[in-house]
């Protein structure tokens, strides 16, 4: 149904961004990283961001890094010298203590290392009261990371995932890009599934995107896994590294992987 990006693309990307490709391959391999770096073979960071069109001199938006930042890792220390990373944290105020310590082990971790984190700016998002996560019109690039489910499932449905488009669309400049990374629902399973699974059909992302203001871009497979059928007892978290099923069919889980994820590239028009 929609146009899909071989890998080749990000290959391409590569190409022309050379000290981009260098430096991320430097930032990956550093010794900070060295716990979140298991995930990389299912999370594909660096062919991610190139897709994304990152460059070091970027104003980034990155959207609920979670308490451990892990994004937030490869981001910060990229742009430090010459670009600048806003982290659109969960609210301090908010009604979950797991939210709240969430932003607390965050905010920790950005003051115990400042020679990676001081010169990222945090901020709160929580659609739809929570919106403000940079300045109106100053990023280049809005980004995030298995979020969409979120919003869907946390109460206001298509209200508040249009909501959280609008503020990425509202803080990006014209032109600007939001690159969302998502688990992706099969095109034959019902949209109602979206309400418990965690997984978000690609046909529906996109249309939010639209509503919101953004032009589509690409698609790419860069985050995709056949083997994933999204359909499983415990939704998403079925996989790893959840495995809400414990020991039983942990090994056949475990050779599916992580999810099947959507990776899009939206823009917002330039006039």
């Amino acid at each position: 149904m929609f146009k899909k990006i071989a890998l080749t693309t990000t290959l391409v990307l590569s190409i022309i961004n050379p000290v981009t490709a260098i430096e991320l391959s430097h930032i990956l391999e550093s010794k900070h990283r060295e716990e979140s770096s298991v995930r990389d073979v299912y999370r594909n960071p660096q062919a991610t961001l190139e897709f994304f069109r990152l460059k070091e001199d970027m104003t980034v938006v990155e959207i609920w890094p979670g308490g451990k930042g892990w994004y937030t890792e490869i981001l910060a220390p990229f742009l430090k010298d010459k670009g600048l990373l806003y982290a659109a944290h969960f609210n301090e105020d908010s009604s979950s203590e797991f939210f709240r310590n969430a932003r607390k082990s965050f905010a920790e971790k950005l003051v115990a290392s400042p020679e990676l984190y001081s010169k990222v700016q945090l901020t709160s998002f929580n659609p739809p009261n929570y919106i403000d996560i940079a300045p109106e019109n100053s990023a280049d690039l809005v980004v995030t990371f298995r979020n969409v489910h979120n919003w869907y499932m946390r109460g206001g449905g298509d209200e508040r995932v249009l909501s959280a488009f609008k503020a990425f669309y509202k803080t990006l400049k014209p032109g600007g890009m939001l690159g969302v990374v998502e688990h992706r629902l099969a095109d034959s399973r019902d949209l109602s599934e979206q309400e418990t699974s965690g997984y978000m059909r690609q046909d529906y992302v996109m249309n939010i995107a639209k509503q919101a203001g953004f032009s589509f871009l690409e698609s790419s497979d860069i985050n995709s896994n056949p083997k994933d059928t999204s359909d499983h007892p415990k939704g998403v978290w079925t996989l790893p590294p959840s495995l809400r099923l414990g020991e039983e069919s942990k090994a056949h889980y475990l050779a599916i992987g992580e999810s099947d994820r959507m990776t899009l590239l939206f823009q917002k028009p330039s006039k």
